[in-house]
């Protein structure tokens, strides 16, 4: 059994592309989820094609021969930010099949970062949940110190949702337009904040 401590920051801006690797595909659904209780998700990954001819979209890259693995994850609340996480690899037929019985889904596009602290994570979300960028980092421990990117404008953690299976559930596009244009002037402000050029000392 492993245990899953995690902080998760909204991101504005294109700051974080210095630290980025190469991404990969990802294609998520759930079998189960709530807020307070178990999570079950399929999950298929699909790196970029070894040809360099481009990115395609999550939702192909994931289908077929093309999907180069895939997981089965169970998720129950371990207290505070932590999580208890089991995770099996599957063969992807069967994880093709499995996220044909999920109510709901998303895709995007994850990269591995570059940063101390922790392990990193960026992912770009496509579909009814663009434009929204969340970046993760797995910690040791709750209290693990760590020194936040200026690109990570706003502390998620715990907000639920932001969550993926909530953003499954209810895509940044179905959220009120009041809601949206809310989270997109914030967006568009810590942008520009971050553009600026720092004062002369």
């Amino acid at each position: 059994m492993a245990l899953e401590i995690e902080r998760r920051f909204l991101v504005a801006g294109d700051g974080w592309r210095v630290h980025a690797g190469e991404p990969q595909a990802l294609a998520q659904g759930y079998l189960a989820s709530a807020a307070e209780g178990l999570t079950l998700r399929v999950r298929q990954a699909s790196p970029l094609p070894a040809d360099g001819g481009g990115a395609p979209a999550p939702t192909a890259a994931v289908a077929g021969s093309r999907a180069a693995q895939a997981w089965l994850t169970l998720k129950l609340p371990a207290g505070g930010i932590a999580r208890h996480e089991f995770e099996y690899a599957i063969p992807v037929a069967d994880a093709e099949q499995l996220l044909g019985h999920c109510a709901t889904a998303l895709h995007k596009w994850r990269h591995p970062l570059d940063l101390p602290g922790g392990d990193w994570v960026l992912d770009v979300f496509e579909g009814a949940n663009a434009p929204l960028v969340i970046a993760e980092v797995e910690l040791e421990r709750p209290d693990s110190p760590l020194t936040v990117p200026s690109w990570c404008v706003r502390e998620l953690t715990g907000d639920g949702r932001f969550s993926n299976a909530a953003l499954a559930r209810q895509p940044f596009a179905s959220w009120s337009d009041a809601d949206r244009a809310r989270l997109e002037q914030l967006l568009e402000a810590d942008a520009r904040s971050a553009r600026a050029p720092a004062p002369d000392a």
